[in-house]
């Protein structure tokens, strides 16, 4: 019998069976004074069973009601006539109550896709440092466009701002190469996804970067022609 617990305050008690072992989980809520939410549960299987969220197929039942919990989505008994729900539904929304029993069907990832999901949580962590690059860039732009930096200093740093978003375009473009470079089997379903998110979540942010590029631009023109007007 194995003991897990996420930390938080508000906690849910579940017991897990996978083949012929059995765990203990207590789940709580990541943000504290929630209550659990599925995915919250799925987080404590996947620690404990080294099953990934996307690989798992979680059953409970208690009295008439089944549900299936699989692919991070809910599919309940058709007999119940109710659609897929997220796994942003607390547990005890979902009908499972504390002291449940829930039977785990799935498969932990072999070690050559483990190493391909590395290399693009590595990937992603790359993303995230650099889109807060993004994030600091507009904010220095929303202040200068406010007005919180005199007149005289916003042409100098419209021009740092726009060396450091196109500098910015350049890392996400490296980076969509690096992911691009990922080649798995077909049948590493946790990784293609994984790669498809990445690839998507990069392209927005490049989006992101075009309109911050375009708007330095325009403030750059508008600065300019305010100096040429003033200068005659």
């Amino acid at each position: 019998m194995h003991h897990w617990t996420l930390a938080g305050s508000v906690s849910h008690s579940a017991s897990l069976a996978t083949g012929s072992q059995k765990h203990k989980l207590q789940v709580v809520a990541q943000d504290e004074n929630d209550e659990p939410t599925l995915l919250d549960m799925a987080l404590a299987v996947e620690k404990i069973t080294d099953v990934p969220i996307t690989s798992q197929k979680l059953i409970y039942k208690g009295g008439i009601t089944q549900r299936w919990f699989c692919h991070g989505r809910v599919k309940e008994n058709i007999l119940t006539g109710k659609s897929l729900k997220e796994m942003e539904k607390t547990l005890s929304a979902l009908d499972i109550k504390n002291g449940c029993k829930v039977m785990l069907i799935g498969k932990k990832n072999c070690p050559e896709e483990e190493s391909v999901l590395k290399k693009l949580n590595n990937l992603e962590k790359s993303v995230e440092q650099t889109a807060s690059k993004l994030e600091d860039v507009t904010k220095e732009l929303l202040g200068i466009q406010k007005g919180f930096l005199s007149k005289n200093l916003q042409e100098q740093a419209l021009g740092r701002l726009d060396k450091r978003i196109k500098a910015t375009v350049e890392q996400f473009m490296k980076i969509l190469e690096q992911i691009d470079s990922v080649t798995m089997p077909v049948n590493f379903s946790d990784c293609r996804l994984k790669k498809k998110e990445l690839v998507k979540n990069v392209q927005g942010l490049l989006a992101q970067c075009d309109t911050v590029e375009g708007n330095i631009s325009q403030e750059i023109v508008k600065l300019q022609s305010q100096n040429v007007a003033l200068s005659k």
